[in-house]
């Protein structure tokens, strides 16, 4: 059992990615621009977290061709899912920011034996490339990300699915209410409380007003270690 600082228990661990374990947000905002500024379809970086960070690449494209009135056909969203991926690892190259304490509590959780997930809207291509910089990427049992998922958060289909990968990976050794997730966006909250799990929020993306439907909110994950 895992016992929090604050009195919280759990058996098992779901991680977002973006914004909880790496600050990569900035970079996936820099990858769309590259993208939709010669499309003339750009926007801020105040748009981008009061509306883009909950969504997954598809969601996104979505969201700033229809605010245009701009129509997108399949193909097109195909390719600029490609373009921007490629951005994206482009851009990785330089270096990415690790949030504080994530990494000690990721690898005292793996050592012990919990089970551990990671449940991102990011692309699996976005991810592994990080994850193996860091080192980490043999601590997560399930890995879930927007390729294996029709809808983004806050759908709760991503997070259903990694409780239920991971809690076979361990033949039910553990419930839904003994399951945290961890996160850092509304959206992903929403996701994570819809599919029967508690929350931890951290204030990496948005402050602790913003967060307050999590089960509890935390400033770092270093105060978890």
């Amino acid at each position: 059992m895992i016992i929090f600082p604050n009195g919280i228990q759990a058996e098992a661990v779901i991680f977002d990615f973006d914004g909880v374990i790496v600050d990569t947000e900035p970079l996936h905002y820099a990858a769309f621009q590259r993208v939709l500024e010669p499309l003339g379809l750009h926007f801020t970086w105040q748009e981008y977290v009061e509306t883009y960070i909950g969504f997954d690449d598809r969601d996104a494209f979505r969201h700033a061709f229809s605010t245009k009135g701009t129509t997108l056909n399949q193909d097109k969203l195909r390719s600029l899912i490609e373009q921007k991926a490629a951005f994206f690892k482009d851009i990785i190259e330089s270096g990415v920011s690790v949030y504080p304490g994530v990494l000690d509590l990721i690898s005292h959780l793996h050592t012990n034996k919990y089970p551990l997930a990671l449940c991102s809207g990011a692309l699996r291509s976005d991810i592994d490339p990080i994850l193996a910089t860091l080192g980490i990427s043999d601590c997560f049992d399930i890995i879930v990300t927007a390729d294996d998922v029709a809808a983004s958060k806050p759908d709760p289909e991503c997070y259903q699915l990694a409780f239920q990968r991971l809690q076979a990976v361990h033949q039910h050794s553990f419930s839904m209410e003994v399951t945290i997730a961890i996160e850092d966006t509304p959206a992903g909250i929403a996701a994570a409380k819809a599919a029967g799990l508690m929350v931890c929020a951290v204030t990496n993306s948005y402050p602790a007003a913003r967060l307050d439907q999590a089960t509890f909110v935390t400033d770092s994950l270093s105060s978890l270690v």
